[in-house]
């Protein structure tokens, strides 16, 4: 445990992110399996799920929780599945 006040805030703070950052990373793995599916399914409603799965992906990097690189290539990967 922290000995000093600084060291406890920072695990305050350390373990909100943490939640923060594990909810968008849980939100993205829904989000894919979503337009995995629906382009599996070669259903009508995919171009809505892949437009809002990279609006989130955006955002994400946006907010410093995914590196850009990484966002890139699952955008890349999944529009290589649309072809």
């Amino acid at each position: 445990m922290p000995i000093k006040h600084a060291a406890e805030k920072a695990l305050r703070q350390t373990k909100k992110r943490t939640a923060r950052n594990t909810n968008v990373f849980r939100h993205l793995e829904t989000l894919e399996k979503q337009v995995r599916k629906f382009i599996a399914d070669k259903s009508t409603d995919a171009k809505t799920v892949i437009l809002h799965f990279q609006k989130t992906i955006d955002k994400a990097v946006r907010k410093h929780i995914i590196k850009p690189n990484t966002a890139a290539r699952q955008k890349g990967r999944l529009m290589r599945l649309v072809k």
